[in-house]
């Protein structure tokens, strides 16, 4: 390994936590800051030192690391943070944060002289959990071996998109992927939902597809957290992907694009948030499928 950073994680939730202790385990110093302090307390168990504001957190930072729900936190909880910062440290800008949020984003670092890396990830609790996410990653060659041991802890692999990360090309990818994730999803929870309708086994349908062109891994997994009741922890909470969804139809819109599947979908979560599974697993978008009232 290169010699250790010290990296601050700006955002303790399912993903952050689980980059927050990788980094830890690849043996950089690591200071951790979360909204909800008792979030981020048990990293100190892993060696991290948590602090209690997001300035107090990036105090000597070498890299810092944003995980947080939305562009609109980044925003807020880096405006906090980034005066403590020393001009030239690099931002890892890891929130699926939506186009027009990165350019916010990437004019405040400017503001601060930070260099700044657009860098959402792939992959859910386990992977996270693993440090084998996709690293989809923009920001300027010359800076990058500054974050590549942050990259190389979190991550399986990076896939550069782009030299300038203002420029969002990796958030642009990383919405088109979850485009894909949610459509697929939300497809599983129908699909189970009309067969319950019907009367059918759901094993005849899997049985049906098996080895072919229309089975796919990704499905079965979703489902069987739907069959068994699996649904929490959640990998990926609908209130997230209902907030992804959004960001992904907008995009679309203001690029000419009509999105009616994903805008479809993001009514749907939306509808399973407002029923009470917004903690739940992203397959619980399957109990939209059915009233409040019925026994799912």
């Amino acid at each position: 390994m290169t010699d250790p950073l010290t990296v601050s994680v700006l955002g303790t939730g399912i993903m952050g936590a689980a980059m927050a202790r990788n980094l830890a385990r690849a043996g950089h110093t690591v200071r951790a800051w979360n909204r909800t302090r008792d979030k981020a307390e048990p990293l100190a168990a892993d060696g991290a030192v948590v602090a209690d504001t997001p300035a107090e957190a990036v105090q000597g930072a070498d890299v810092v690391l944003t995980m947080l729900y939305d562009g609109a936190a980044v925003l807020e909880v880096m405006r906090q943070a980034a005066p403590a910062l020393s001009p030239g440290t690099a931002w890892v800008q890891s929130t699926t944060a939506g186009i027009d949020a990165i350019g916010e984003l990437s004019e405040l670092a400017g503001e601060h002289g930070l260099v700044f890396f657009d860098a959402p990830v792939l992959g859910t609790k386990q992977p996270a959990e693993a440090g084998q996410l996709l690293v989809l990653a923009a920001g300027p060659s010359k800076s990058r071996d500054a974050v590549t041991p942050v990259f190389d802890a979190v991550g399986a692999r990076t896939v550069w998109t782009g030299e300038d990360g203002a420029a969002g090309s990796a958030t642009r990818l990383k919405l088109v992927a979850n485009s894909w994730v949610i459509a697929a999803t939300n497809a599983t929870g129908e699909v189970l939902a009309l067969a319950k309708a019907l009367g059918v086994d759901p094993q005849g349908f899997f049985d049906a597809i098996a080895g072919g062109p229309l089975d796919m891994g990704y499905l079965r997994v979703k489902a069987g957290l739907i069959l068994n009741d699996q649904l929490t922890p959640a990998s990926f909470a609908v209130s997230t992907a209902a907030k992804d969804a959004r960001l992904i139809v907008e995009a679309g819109r203001q690029n000419g694009v009509r999105l009616d599947v994903a805008n479809a979908g993001a009514e749907r979560l939306a509808r399973a948030a407002a029923q009470g599974h917004g903690d739940e697993d992203m397959a619980a978008a399957y109990f939209a499928s059915f009233d409040e009232e019925t026994d799912a």
